[in-house]
């Protein structure tokens, strides 16, 4: 096997967040539980939502399958910016400017509302005010980001180009964005939780929505019990329980981040690159030690990929072009990029009636996220919001560009769904070494087996519970993770991302063990 790449594989934020705990939904909690509003998602989009509307005199019901801000949240760059790489040039070109200029509206005013709730709340969790760069190194990408410039100026957002660019090896030049901003991500939603929970609202870890109903009143189902509320918010990342209709919409993406010690002081500054390989900075000090982070290497979900090569490109660069030392972590992060480019803002499907969705953050949900939540509270408040006719959940559909039409949701594949996917081997599997997973055929039945360092086995079912897929092993974040539509498992089987809802199931051949039960 090829050496393992340098760093923990955990994310920084995770990793010096802390933890603040919160009950599990039980029988007897349910029981007696109605509240206004139940939002099934503990990320920055879930949160974001379920303190504003509390704000507004609601009372709300926060479900999370994990912990809080351990999903996509916990393993962001901490970028808050509404700078997002070119994103002003592409969206003006398919859908105007003045599209363009409500996205970046809505985004500032998200940085704005960041910061609102850092102060009111008291929130410690680094927020600190800094430049965004998106540069150029070479002549094709300088006239880029000439024009992204100029547009974003005249859309009114803080921008200007310049060639002063804070940066330690050279580029041609840059949009910069003034008096953007980065924090701990994980800190800042733990802050947000601690402000709902109580006086009426809740917040539930480690109770994984397995379904709802739309209705008066609709419900959240969950293994030990089910929650009331006049209206349901489904801030999943993917969502669950739509029928497919954002599978069609949205493609999974991944990309990978190294976190790096350094020498010097953090920079008052981020950056992207619009050359590729692309590339996304941060620096950051967290309890006294500074760290350079390392972002990129992306791909679809879907693609099968070196995850391990990924790691040490990344980390290479952070090394020769940033100057990091010893790389302390390693991390890799799944987003729903909308195939038009707009994140999906509203409504669960055009009939619907009180369930609602927030997806398609196109991998910038701190402020795209912040932004959706707003508007929901907006709409379930009966307020007008300026930007939720471009964000509109309902609008047509556009199928990602070179992504395979996913299949019917009622209709289970097989093999053939998953392009990519192994098929099944028979391998004694005493061939397996630690650290190894395969998918082999036991007794006929397609089946995820991985060895664990210390030689235990985990055996569970590799057909995906999302559409049928078979599922694939990534050595180096040491998931199973299905090549269809981007779903991910732990090695016990259990749903670490959907759109899958429900865990693999166990192997009884091979004694493997599995959670039951779903996740959201």
């Amino acid at each position: 096997m090829n050496e393992e790449p340098a760093g923990r594989l955990l994310s920084l934020w995770t990793a010096t967040g802390g933890t603040a705990t919160y009950a599990s939904l039980d029988e007897d909690a349910a029981a007696s539980l109605d509240v206004d509003v139940a939002v099934i998602g503990g990320g920055i989009a879930g949160l974001t939502a379920a303190l504003a509307l509390k704000r507004a005199g609601r009372t709300v019901a926060v479900l999370e399958a994990a912990r809080v801000g351990t999903g996509v949240t916990g393993n962001t760059t901490g970028k808050v910016t509404s700078l997002h790489r070119l994103a002003y040039s592409d969206l003006a070109s398919r859908h105007g400017t003045g599209v363009a200029g409500t996205y970046g509206q809505a985004n500032q005013a998200a940085l704005e509302h960041i910061a609102a709730v850092v102060a009111a709340e008291g929130i410690d969790c680094g927020f600190r005010r800094v430049a965004n760069y998106t540069y150029a190194e070479s002549s094709a990408a300088l006239a880029l980001v000439r024009e992204e410039a100029a547009l974003a100026e005249r859309l009114g957002l803080p921008a200007s180009f310049t060639t002063d660019v804070p940066l330690p090896f050279a580029v041609r030049g840059a949009v910069r964005f003034d008096g953007q901003a980065q924090i701990h991500a994980l800190k800042y939603v733990q802050g947000l939780a601690r402000a709902v929970d109580g006086n009426g609202s809740f917040v539930f870890e480690e109770s994984p929505a397995t379904g709802f109903r739309d209705g008066s009143p609709s419900v959240v189902a969950t293994q030990e019990g089910s929650v009331r509320a006049k209206d349901i918010i489904v801030a999943t990342n993917l969502p669950f329980g739509d029928n497919g209709r954002f599978t069609e919409r949205c493609y999974p993406h991944r990309s990978y981040i190294v976190a790096g010690r350094s020498a010097v002081p953090p920079l008052d500054a981020t950056f992207i690159s619009v050359d590729e390989p692309m590339r996304s900075i941060l620096t950051i000090d967290v309890e006294g030690t500074s760290y350079v982070l390392a972002g990129g290497e992306g791909h679809r979900a879907t693609e099968s990929v070196d995850s391990a090569e990924r790691y040490r490109r990344l980390a290479a660069f952070a090394r020769d072009r940033l100057g990091a030392g010893e790389i302390a972590f390693r991390w890799s992060t799944q987003d729903a990029v909308p195939a038009d480019g707009l994140p999906y803002v509203g409504l669960m499907a055009p009939d619907s009636r009180h369930v609602h969705v927030i997806t398609g953050l196109r991998k910038w949900g701190l402020t795209n996220g912040t932004a959706a939540a707003l508007m929901l509270r907006d709409r379930l408040c009966g307020e007008d919001n300026p930007w939720a006719a471009v964000f509109d959940s309902t609008r047509s559909a556009v199928t990602p560009q070179g992504a395979p039409a996913p299949p019917a949701e009622e209709v289970p594949v097989d093999d053939g769904g998953a392009p990519a996917a192994a098929a099944p081997r028979e391998v004694d599997l005493g061939h397996l070494v630690p650290g190894e997973g395969r998918v082999l055929d036991v007794q006929g039945a397609k089946t995820a087996v991985y060895v664990s360092p210390a030689g235990d086995v985990h055996a569970v079912s590799a057909v995906c519970t999302h559409l049928g897929c078979t599922v694939e092993f990534n050595p180096a974040d040491v998931t199973w993770d299905c090549p269809c539509h981007g779903s991910r498992f732990g090695t016990d089987g259990t749903v670490i991302q959907g759109p899958a809802t429900r865990n693999l199931a166990a192997s009884p051949a091979l004694g493997g063990t599995a959670s039951s039960g779903g996740a959201a």
